[in-house]
């Protein structure tokens, strides 16, 4: 992404969507949704894309960090920004129970973490004296009144995770341009030889599964503080698994826009237009439009996009050099 792709992108975000959909809170709820997806599908993509990782799981580190923050402001009186970050570092010390299957490669470490997810909401669901059980916690502190402005409110948490995508799109960004981000790259060409060259693999795949869990538990935490209640069928449900890998597929999970761009589509198409058409059965239709994409552009809609706009210029600029 560039400053001429950047620029703009936080003008549409920060100014113009709210401004447009401030008073239809239908659709900024909507918005808030796809976005807490594309958090969770960023996430994803780096632990994928960087770490060379495929995982089933990150259901588990959502709901982890969503339980963390919610017991903070509730049982200590923590304010909820501060609880958020916590909620992070703790789904970031939970992915330390999934570093034997960093010894696992493929689908063998993707199942390992699916059950990891399963165990934490068993956990969640018999520990009633910490976490209510199947009860649930209901009126978790929302987001506070910050300079006269009520982040508690729909527009309020569309700012929120606006910013803390943005702030996690950056660090995935300074990752991928630094020297692990190098050495991971050259790691996926082949492990062996990075090993003989001094760099530990086990190592960086556990770094970006920490960044990862963090990045997740913080959107968790986030969603728990917006909705202000959790119980944990909610909280590890697999579809924080699913389709944040949807989305990231779609989009194109090797570039950085590709999950968000992918998370904002999928979802909303979903909601606006394939709920409508079948009301009970409406995700075949998303299933169906993905195996098209993997089809047609495997690398995802991001790519495609690309490849077409630089094939119009590539058209332009010749008609110019005609004339």
């Amino acid at each position: 992404m560039t400053p001429r792709t950047v620029i703009p992108a936080l003008i549409v975000g920060y100014l113009v969507v709210p401004l447009l959909l401030s008073n239809n809170l239908y659709i900024m709820n909507l918005l808030v949704a796809a976005l807490t997806i594309a958090g969770i599908a960023l996430a994803w993509a780096l632990l994928g894309n960087l770490g060379g990782m495929v995982s089933f799981g990150h259901a588990a580190f959502f709901g982890v960090g969503a339980y963390v923050s919610a017991l903070l402001t509730l049982n200590f009186q923590m304010p909820v920004f501060p609880a958020m970050l916590l909620g992070g570092v703790g789904a970031m010390v939970a992915s330390t129970l999934v570093l034997p299957a960093l010894r696992l490669s493929g689908p063998y470490f993707a199942l390992a973490i699916l059950a990891y997810a399963h165990i934490f909401r068993i956990l969640a669901t018999e520990f009633r004296g910490i976490t209510n059980g199947s009860a649930g916690l209901s009126s978790i502190p929302q987001f506070p009144l910050v300079f006269g402005y009520d982040f508690g409110s729909v527009q309020g948490g569309y700012l929120v995770i606006i910013t803390i995508i943005l702030i996690f799109t950056w660090i995935y960004h300074l990752i991928r341009k630094s020297y692990y981000g190098m050495a991971l790259r050259a790691m996926h060409e082949s492990e062996d030889a990075t090993r003989v060259v001094g760099v530990n693999s086990t190592r960086l795949k556990a770094m970006m599964l920490f960044v990862s869990a963090f990045m997740t538990g913080t959107i968790g935490a986030f969603n728990a503080h917006f909705i202000n209640f959790l119980e944990p069928d909610y909280a590890f449900h697999g579809d924080w698994s699913m389709l944040p890998i949807v989305a990231a597929i779609f989009g194109g999970y090797r570039t950085l826009p590709g999950p968000l761009v992918g998370a904002l589509v999928v979802y909303l198409m979903d909601q606006l237009v394939f709920k409508d058409l079948l009301p009970h059965g409406h995700q075949i239709v998303l299933g169906g439009l993905l195996g098209a994409m993997v089809l047609f552009s495997p690398d995802g809609l991001m790519p495609f996009v690309n490849k077409k706009l630089i094939s119009k210029l590539g058209f332009k600029r010749k008609c110019h050099a005609k004339t």
